[in-house]
C-alpha cells in the first residue's frame, strides 16, 4: 500500500509517502524551490520524492490532502450568520475552498497524467486530525493524550483527545476566532517582526525581558472551565477578514492581526530593523508567560479527561521549546513526544499516517525517531558538483575525515557538514548542519557576523550523545532527538559550553543516538575525545534561505559565506585565505 500525503495551499507546503506501514520520504517544498516557508502546491516535492521513491503514478494507491474545507462546516455557517464578517471574510474562505477542490486536477497535471482513468483514491483530512496523527500514530505510545494547537486551520486552532491503537477520540477544539497562535503571532508582528514564521525569534529575546506586561496580554485572554480559553477580540483584526496569508510566488505573507488596542497599552509598534528596546524584550517575556499559562491551562484539563501521562504534541505552537521544557514539571504528564516537522509541514505525515491507520486500520509498526527522510546524494554526485565549481577536494579514509573534522572545530574554525538524507521539519539535525566549538564565548558572535547575520538574541544549540547529555544538561526525560526541548544547563557547565548556554543559563537540546545518526554520533565522540567535551554547536545550514538541500546549495552557501571548512559526504573542502 503506498500512500501519499500532501500539505497545500498553505505554508511550509509539502510531501510525504507511507510504503508498507513506514515512512519513505518526507520533504517541505521550500527545500527544493529555495523560498521560505514555500506554499501552493508542493509540485518540485512530490516529483521528487516519486523519483527518489522509484514509484510511477499509477502506483500510488491514496493521495491524502491535509485540507478538508467541509469540516466544521456548520460551525462556518453559524459563524457567518452570527457575526456577518466581511466580504473579504467570506471571498477569502470561498477561494480557501476552491482550491481544495480543485486539488486531484493539479495534482494530475503535476505529474502529466491528464484527465484519464486513475485507480488511485484521493482524500481529504481536516488539518487538526492530520496535525494528531502525525504525532500519536509515529509516538509508539499505544495509548495516549494529544493536543494540537496552532494560529488557525479548517476553522480551528485547537484539537484535543486520546489516542488508542487505531483510533483518535476527540474530546474538544478551539474554534476560529480564538487561536493562542494568534495571539503570540499578533506579538511578534508588534514587536517589529513581521515576516511569516518570525514567531520563534519571540522565544529567543524572551530570555532578556522580564514580565513586565503580564497582567496587559493577561488582558487578551480568558481561561475557561472546560480546558479552552477565549480572545478578547478588541485586540485583534483577524475576525473581521484581516487573517489572510497570501503566497504569490510562493512566498507567505501574513496579515497583521494586532488592533489598535495595543497601540493603547504599550505605546507605538516598533518599526522593523529599528532598535529593540527593553520593552521589545519584556513584550516578549510576557507574552511568552502567557502562551504557557494557556498551554499548561489545555495540558492539565486535558491529563484529568484522560488519566494517561503520556501526551502528543503536534501543531506549529508545538514548536515553542520553552514551553515544552517546562511540561514535566508544569503537568502530570510524564513521557512527551512530538515529531520533528509539528507544524503545517507535517499534516502531510499526518494526512497519510491518517489514511493508513484510520480509514484502512492498519497495524502501527513504524516509530519515527528520526526526522531523516529527504533525498540524499552519492559521492560521485557530490565530486562532480565540486568539479562544476573547479574546487579542488580531497577524500580521505572515514576516520581521518572524523579526525581532521573535528580538529578544525577545536580549533575555532566553521565546518558545513552535510551528510545522507535531509532531515524533515525546520531543524538541522546533523545532516545539513553548520557546526561549531561551544567552548568558546565568542563563537555566537563569529557565526552572526561571517555567515548566519541574524538577531545577536537568538541562541545556537547544542548536541550530545544521548548517554551524555546528563553530563551537561538538567533533562526531565532520557533523550531529546528532535532539539524540541529546553533545558537548564547544568551550573558546572555554562563557563565549559557558553556558545550554547543561553542568557538565562538554558540550552534547546539535541541528543545523538549512533543508531540514528551514526556519522555524526561518531563526530562529536571525537571532538569529544580530542577536547575533553562531548558537545558541539549545531545551526543550520544555510544564509537567509532554506536550509541546503542538494550538494550544489551547499556549495553556494559556502562560497557566499565564510565558513572555513565544507565536509560534503566523504569529501573536504578548506578554504585557502
Amino acid at each position: 500500500m503506498n500512500i501519499i500525503g500532501i500539505n497545500a495551499y498553505h505554508p511550509d507546503a509539502s510531501v510525504a509517502l507511507i510504503c508498507g506501514g513506514k515512512l519513505i520520504w518526507a520533504a517541505e517544498e521550500e527545500r527544493f524551490s529555495r523560498i521560505k516557508h514555500a506554499s501552493g502546491f508542493p509540485t518540485l516535492a512530490l516529483n521528487k520524492c516519486l523519483a527518489d521513491a522509484h514509484l510511477k503514478p499509477e502506483e500510488i494507491d491514496y493521495v491524502a490532502l491535509s485540507k478538508n474545507p467541509h469540516a466544521n462546516f456548520l460551525r462556518k455557517i453559524k459563524y457567518t450568520l452570527k457575526n456577518r464578517p466581511s466580504a473579504r471574510l467570506v471571498t477569502d474562505r470561498i477561494s480557501a475552498m476552491g482550491k481544495a477542490t480543485g486539488f486531484e486536477h493539479e495534482y494530475r497535471q503535476t505529474l502529466g497524467l491528464g484527465n484519464g482513468r486513475l485507480a488511485t483514491r484521493f482524500v481529504k483530512v481536516e488539518h487538526h486530525q492530520a496535525h494528531v496523527a502525525s504525532s500519536f500514530f509515529l509516538s509508539g505510545f499505544e495509548e495516549s493524550a494529544f493536543l494540537s494547537i496552532d494560529g488557525l486551520g479548517d476553522f480551528s486552532s485547537c484539537m484535543w483527545g486520546a489516542g488508542e491503537g487505531n483510533s483518535l477520540r476527540i474530546y474538544g477544539r478551539i474554534f476560529f476566532p480564538h487561536s493562542a497562535g494568534f495571539l503570540y503571532t499578533a506579538a511578534t508582528q508588534f514587536i517589529g517582526f513581521p515576516h511569516f514564521g518570525d514567531e520563534y525569534k519571540i522565544m529567543g529575546m524572551a530570555a532578556y525581558g522580564r514580565p513586565h506586561f503580564f497582567n496587559d496580554i493577561r488582558r487578551m485572554i480568558r481561561l475557561k472551565n472546560d480546558g479552552g480559553f477565549e480572545l478578547d477580540l478588541s485586540f485583534f483584526l483577524h475576525h473581521k477578514g484581516n487573517s489572510r496569508v497570501r503566497w504569490q510566488g510562493g512566498v507567505p505573507e501574513q496579515d497583521i492581526l494586532y488592533s489598535p488596542a495595543w497601540e493603547k497599552l504599550f505605546g507605538p509598534p516598533r518599526k522593523p530593523d529599528s532598535e529593540i528596546t527593553q520593552r521589545e524584550k519584556d513584550i516578549a517575556c510576557s507574552v511568552q508567560a502567557v502562551l504557557e499559562e494557556i498551554y499548561f491551562h489545555m495540558l492539565n484539563h486535558l491529563y484529568t479527561q484522560t488519566l494517561n501521562d503520556h501526551l502528543c504534541l503536534a501543531g506549529g505552537v508545538a514548536f515553542n521549546s520553552l514551553a515544552n521544557g517546562k511540561i514535566t514539571k508544569s503537568t502530570p504528564f510524564k513521557h512527551v513526544y512530538i515529531q520533528p516537522a509539528a507544524g503545517d509541514a507535517g499534516t502531510a505525515l499526518g494526512a497519510a499516517a491518517f489514511v493508513q491507520h484510520v480509514l484502512l486500520g492498519k497495524k502501527r509498526e513504524f516509530v519515527m525517531n528520526h526526522a531523516c527522510f529527504g533525498p540524499e546524494y552519492s559521492d560521485s554526485q557530490i565530486q562532480d558538483a565540486f568539479n562544476r565549481h573547479n574546487l579542488k577536494f580531497e577524500k580521505p579514509d572515514r576516520a581521518e575525515l572524523l579526525r581532521k573534522t573535528a580538529a578544525a572545530i577545536a580549533d575555532g574554525k566553521v565546518i558545513g557538514w552535510f551528510q545522507g538524507r535531509l532531515e524533515f521539519g525546520p531543524r538541522a539535525l546533523g545532516n545539513r548542519s553548520i557546526l561549531a566549538d561551544p567552548r568558546r564565548k565568542d563563537m555566537k558572535d563569529i557565526l552572526n557576523q561571517r555567515i548566519k547575520n541574524r538577531e545577536t538574541f537568538r541562541p545556537f544549540a547544542p548536541s550530545v550523545p544521548v548517554e551524555r547529555a546528563g553530563d551537561f544538561f538538567e533533562m526531565d526525560c532520557s533523550e531529546s532527538p528532535f532539539m524540541l526541548k529546553v533545558f537548564p544547563v547544568r551550573l558546572e557547565k555554562r563557563e565549559v559550553i557558553p556558545a550554547v548556554s543561553h542568557v538565562d543559563g538554558t540550552a534547546r537540546v539535541q541528543t545523538v543516538s549512533r543508531e540514528t545518526n551514526e556519522i555524526y554520533y561518531d563526530l562529536i565522540t571525537e571532538f569529544g575525545r580530542q577536547t575533553g567535551v562531548h558537545v558541539l554547536l549545531n545551526t543550520s545550514f544555510n544564509e537567509s534561505e532554506p536550509i541546503v538541500c542538494t550538494p550544489e546549495d551547499a556549495i553556494q552557501c559556502f562560497l557566499k559565506t565564510r565558513m572555513d571548512m565544507l565536509v560534503l559526504g566523504g569529501c573536504i573542502l578548506e578554504r585557502t585565505h
